[in-house]
């Protein structure tokens, strides 16, 4: 059963399976707007109607209202909380971008800060630790399409096919340990292994766009680390479900996922 602060994200953590599974096994579609006191059904459980045991060690978080230029790293950052948890209390998805206005809440033992104005904005709300277990995304079946050869890839493209399902996006093939590179300037936002498509970069661009590099084999970039177009991310990896060196490349605007072919490359 649900308690007051859980969220999708952390509840699916800490059974180990993906927040996109646990929201399509019980019909969600928006993860915001998940109801105190909600059942919710655990894909592979034992029973149709698992319930969560609730722990009776709550945290108290403060509340700051996001500034032009904030991004969940910097604001996890200057308050000393990973981003892991942050993404976690809130329940915000690892794609998501933070939009001026923004609510965050943010585990106390820090000050908040404001990036214009002076004033600090906080209010006490309670939540549940959240769990920081990696979790899976589905994988998705994909249909093959010709190669423009007048559009710049993250590595450069054998195949190129777009990615069916509840990702979109495109996976590309290319040479195992050819360098991927940045399409964008940007924020590295996230870096590492994601189950199911190796390490991942996420990086954070100017417009609200949100770009995602999955399938390497070694990152040459970390988690707050600035990068520019054509800067290397790492080194390019053989896929376990294909058997070959694929790049799964998503672009996100505004938290919508958009075509990567028509995604700025600066």
């Amino acid at each position: 059963m649900v308690v007051k602060g859980e969220t999708i994200y952390a509840i699916a953590r800490s059974f180990k399976v993906s927040p996109e599974e646990l929201m399509s096994f019980n019909n969600i579609t928006d993860p915001s707007r998940l109801q105190v006191g909600s059942r919710l059904r655990i894909p592979g459980g034992a029973s149709v109607s698992v319930q969560k045991s609730v722990s009776a060690n709550t945290q108290k978080l403060t509340e700051y209202r996001a500034q032009k230029n904030d991004t969940l790293y910097s604001i996890a950052r200057q308050n000393g909380v990973s981003l892991e948890t942050l993404r976690s209390v809130n329940g915000f998805s690892e794609t998501y971008v933070l939009k001026v206005g923004d609510r965050v809440k943010i585990p106390q033992n820090s000050s908040v800060r404001t990036v214009s104005g002076g004033g600090t904005q906080t209010q006490t709300v309670t939540a549940s630790s959240a769990s920081t277990s990696s979790s899976s995304a589905p994988r998705s079946t994909s249909v093959a399409k010709n190669i423009d050869s007048a559009l710049r890839w993250p590595v450069i493209p054998k195949e190129l096919s777009y990615m069916k399902g509840k990702l979109s996006g495109v996976s590309v093939t290319g040479e195992r340990s050819e360098p991927v590179k940045s399409l964008s300037g940007g924020t590295v936002v996230s870096a590492g292994p994601y189950r199911g498509f190796g390490r991942v970069v996420i990086i954070q661009a100017n417009g609200g766009y949100l770009y995602v590099y999955g399938g390497c084999e070694s990152l040459s970039v970390k988690e707050g680390d600035r990068v520019g177009p054509g800067m290397e991310l790492g080194k390019l990896g053989i896929d376990a479900v294909s058997n070959k060196p694929e790049l799964f490349f998503m672009v996100y605007k505004n938290n919508a996922p958009i075509d990567p072919a028509k995604a700025p490359r600066a």
